[in-house]
């Protein structure tokens, strides 16, 4: 069973930066494809960016094309998400999910392995 643990949120200014980290104890993320979702109070799940484990092929959601890059740390296992120009409206609980998607951009469905969330809140 893949345990996936994300760390790195916090409060932030708008405008500010946050990095999200992803990792698995004990194993590599590098052969899973590695989706960043978010829920924010009162609205569904959504999916913000996603990197393959073939050829690293990336997407983003509308939403964040621009400010945020998700990114592999092989040395460290673990998938990064590098938010920066953060708005008040990307406020939400953020979860890393681990998988085997056929479809590109994936559907939420189709990831396998998630993690319990980390809280990031973009405030003044």
């Amino acid at each position: 069973q893949l345990q996936l643990v994300e760390s790195g949120g916090g409060l932030v200014q708008p405008g500010g930066s946050l990095r999200l980290s992803c990792a698995a104890a004990g194993i590599t993320l590098d052969y899973y494809h590695i989706g960043w979702f978010r829920q924010a109070p009162g609205k569904e799940r959504e999916g913000v960016a996603y990197i393959s484990s073939s050829d690293g092929s990336t997407f983003y959601a509308d939403s964040v094309k621009g400010r945020f890059t998700i990114s592999r740390e092989n040395a460290k296992s673990s998938v990064t998400l590098q938010m920066n120009s953060l708005k008040p409206e990307d406020t939400a609980v953020y979860y890393c999910a681990a998988g085997y998607p056929g479809d590109w951009p994936p559907f939420e469905y189709e990831y396998d392995y998630w993690g319990q969330g980390t809280q990031v809140t973009v405030s003044s």
